[in-house]
């Protein structure tokens, strides 16, 4: 959460010339926002359209090379991790100073309510050994600009796509 899986992953996907696609603005755009889904029918409610909509976006992405961004809980779900199985999984590795600023900027993350960082560090520990298992490659987005960052990212894609590809002969 907070950590520019979205900027990123366009940028990305902007340099590799595949589409992009970000579940959250999905989400919004067929249920409205994710503050008011909390709001009005609870997390897990949220969670259980998150997870159809990240299976039917990787389902109509597949084959096209799409960058696709998750939100940052997406991962919980046991659904979601079979599905992403599948997929090059990147996870963009961030520390709380740097997530500090973004997050006050932003008052729209229902789950950051309250107490915004020690909220983001609980949900992060909680998340990180889910990330850490999930990801093929991982990324330190803690300085850099976005088009460095999306650079650095794509030539380790290109080199985890190689070791693939040998381990495949």
């Amino acid at each position: 959460m907070a950590v520019g899986k979205s900027v990123i992953g366009h940028q990305l996907a902007q340099q590799l010339g595949v589409p992009f696609v970000d579940t959250d603005a999905v989400i919004v755009e067929h249920h409205g926002t994710i503050a008011d889904i909390f709001v009005g029918r609870g997390e897990h409610a949220f969670r259980e359209i998150e997870a159809r909509t990240v299976g039917r976006v990787i389902e109509e992405a597949a084959g096209s090379g799409a960058v696709i961004s998750l939100g940052g809980g997406a991962v919980l779900d046991s659904g979601t991790q079979q599905i992403l199985a599948g997929c090059t999984v990147v996870y963009l590795e961030c520390d709380a100073a740097t997530v500090a600023e973004r997050i006050a900027r932003n008052t729209g993350r229902p789950l950051l309510a309250g107490d915004g960082m020690a909220r983001w560090e609980a949900l992060f520990a909680a998340r990180r050994p889910v990330y850490e298992r999930l990801a093929d490659i991982t990324v330190d987005v803690r300085s850099g600009t976005v088009a460095e960052i999306a650079l650095h990212l794509e030539e380790r894609l290109r080199d985890h796509a190689a070791l693939k590809e040998e381990v495949q002969k």
